[in-house]
């Protein structure tokens, strides 16, 4: 900061210091417009930029959101931060992010440091069985939207969420490769302990049993056992998954993949197999990041609108900000099939 001050700027514009922060906070609807760029000239000119302190020490919070995710290394939460901070600066706000890496000890501690630094709220994207360790926050004032996670019923009353709908769109997937007359197929998640994961497993099966297929002679990799990679959404997982399935006696035609990084791995490990994906073996993902388009075969994948998607979730925080309200409110968003070159018709079928 320079060191102009509020009242620098008032001075010299001609006008009280309120009305120089009724520009800064965009109250401007009443104002002559000969006033307002005769102000805004002078925060250039004078190279003003407000005390982020002095502001919190006045109103208890500043014009911050933290962004909890659980790793950056899933181009999916990139995407996302992306899109959140697009709509945030639009509407004068900022963004920090943290990474948790699904750990609930970590999202609690980063909630704490973002409550004590005074930030407006927090997006948290947590699909941990339960956010109880999140209570005290929200008891402490904390204004919160949960991402990536329908509600649960020992959720926080006061908890908001927002997600795609998760059994939609494995059952979307699920019924593409049967529409295409894959019969043996496989689910690829690694640990299904998580609420998405468990709702995609949901919609899988679903599909189906709606389709006549019995969901028991599916295969569920490695189902809600442990793996070596535990719960890591990792191309190598569904390149380790493919190499193993591949291998069996009568290998899987058709995999859906908890998300699309997963989904490239399968793809990879079935060309190490020898496999081609896309022909002799089909693949769908979930997410449909940027990669999904330009990976080779592309990606056929289940798309979340993350546009749609941060948009809302904004709003629904900035409400609860702006409102101080304590309401909680759950809200799915429908996915869409997205077809590209990873389907195919079953081996002998037209």
């Amino acid at each position: 900061m320079n060191g102009v001050t509020i009242h620098q700027v008032a001075q010299a514009a001609g006008v009280s210091a309120s009305t120089v922060s009724n520009v800064l906070n965009g109250r401007t609807d009443r104002m002559q417009a000969a006033t307002l760029a005769r102000v805004e000239q002078v925060i250039e000119t004078l190279g003003y930029r407000p005390n982020r302190a002095a502001r919190m020490l006045r109103t208890g919070r500043i014009r911050v959101i933290g962004l909890i995710v659980p790793s950056v290394a899933n181009p999916f939460w990139g995407a996302l931060a992306r899109e959140l901070e697009a709509v945030a600066l639009a509407e004068g706000y900022h963004v920090l992010l943290c990474n948790s890496e699904r750990d609930p000890a970590r999202e609690l501690k980063y909630g704490e440091e973002l409550l004590a630094d005074g930030v407006s709220g927090v997006v948290l994207c947590s699909s941990l069985p339960t956010l109880d360790h999140v209570a005290p926050l929200l008891k402490r004032g904390l204004k919160m939207v949960a991402f990536d996670r329908a509600a649960q019923s020992g959720d926080p009353a006061s908890l908001a969420s927002i997600s795609v709908d998760n059994a939609m769109g494995a059952e979307l997937a699920t019924r593409h490769l049967l529409e295409l007359g894959h019969r043996r197929l496989a689910f690829v998640s690694g640990s299904v302990s998580s609420v998405n994961r468990r709702e995609r497993l949901r919609g899988f099966r679903s599909a189906l049993e709606e389709g006549g297929v019995d969901p028991a002679s599916a295969v569920v990799w490695p189902g809600a056992a442990t793996s070596e990679f535990g719960d890591k959404e990792s191309a190598e997982l569904g390149r380790s998954a493919a190499r193993e399935l591949l291998a069996a006696p009568e290998p899987p035609t058709g995999f859906v993949a908890i998300n699309d990084m997963c989904a490239i791995g399968v793809c990879r490990g079935a060309r190490d197999a020898g496999v081609s994906a896309g022909r002799e073996v089909s693949v769908v993902g979930f997410d449909d990041i940027l990669l999904a388009e330009l990976f080779e075969p592309p990606l056929t994948t289940v798309r979340q609108p993350l546009p749609e998607m941060a948009a809302e979730t904004f709003q629904q925080l900035r409400a609860r900000i702006e409102t101080s309200s304590g309401a909680g409110r759950s809200l799915l968003i429908r996915p869409r099939l997205v077809v590209r070159e990873s389907t195919a018709p079953a081996p002998g079928v037209r």
